[in-house]
């Protein structure tokens, strides 16, 4: 079988970011800024178990179906890479609770920057000039967007704390990215006689990174107990579960151009990829 020029699997990958994670992020702000009989959902932990045990099943049912790669993986980097992930979206999701949906998509937007600085700390990662002018360029642009136009009358102010959320939300990205780029490392090296750049599947990638946030996302939800009032909260209002439910699945279509993205290119592309979308 022909493989696919470079640039047409970053457009494919890039269309399957874009149209999913759009969708994804209508029911996301659904789930969290909408009232439900008067009340509001605002059990994060509750909802990244949903979210991370779809997209793990969906990775699972990947590896059954296409295969595994025959690698020694270094499941200690990938589960390490999977609870930072988790815990830098439990801080951008609890983060809407506090400011308003545009102020949290943007402030992610400049994760470019911990994401670039965590390839170069842990992932031991070196970058062009080229790319160094590009993620300036990039994130000066989101932060003149951001603060460049006038608030709107009326709209209610971003809470400080909202803020610092999102801001330990960029810094976990920054973990994130470098062990995503410290897993390719490692996997090369456990992997000396498999070839030129072994790595893992884009399905192995997402079960077992996936499988880690699940199971902290679980017991962080039982021991807060989220776990027994957001399920009281879901009985009585079964829409937000429904969407829980879709936007978990929108997040596993999207997750698998996301570890395609990863596996074929590297953590930088792809918060380029979703950088632009947002």
């Amino acid at each position: 079988m022909v493989a696919l020029p470079r640039s047409v699997q970053l457009a494919i990958a890039c269309g399957g970011i874009f149209f999913s994670f759009s969708y994804f992020a209508v029911l996301q702000e659904d789930v969290y800024k909408k009232p439900y009989g008067g009340e509001y959902f605002k059990y994060t932990f509750v909802a990244l178990v949903a979210e991370r045990g779809v997209n793990a099943l969906i990775g699972y049912a990947g590896m059954l179906a296409l295969g595994r790669s025959g690698l020694t993986i270094p499941h200690r980097d990938i589960f390490a890479s999977g609870i930072s992930q988790m815990f830098a979206m439990a801080g951008s999701n609890e983060a809407l609770r506090y400011v308003s949906y545009p102020t949290q998509v943007l402030g992610k937007s400049c994760k470019m920057v911990p994401v670039m600085a965590g390839g170069i700390v842990l992932g031991g990662k070196r970058f062009s000039l080229v790319e160094y002018v590009q993620v300036a360029l990039i994130t000066l642009g989101v932060v003149v967007f951001n603060f460049g136009g006038a608030r709107k009358k009326g709209g209610a102010k971003d809470s400080p704390y909202g803020l610092a959320l999102i801001g330990v939300s960029l810094l976990l990205d920054a973990v994130t990215g470098g062990l995503q780029d410290k897993v390719k490392k490692r996997t090369a090296e456990l992997n000396p006689d498999a070839g030129e750049k072994p790595v893992p599947t884009m399905h192995e990638s997402m079960f077992w990174t996936n499988a880690s946030g699940f199971l902290v996302a679980a017991a962080l939800a039982a021991a807060t107990g989220q776990a027994t009032e957001g399920y009281a909260f879901c009985a009585r209002h079964p829409d937000v579960l429904r969407a829980v439910v879709v936007y978990s699945l929108a997040s596993a279509v999207g997750q698998n151009f996301i570890y395609f993205t990863i596996t074929q290119f590297n953590p930088l592309v792809l918060t380029t990829v979703t950088t632009t979308r947002k």
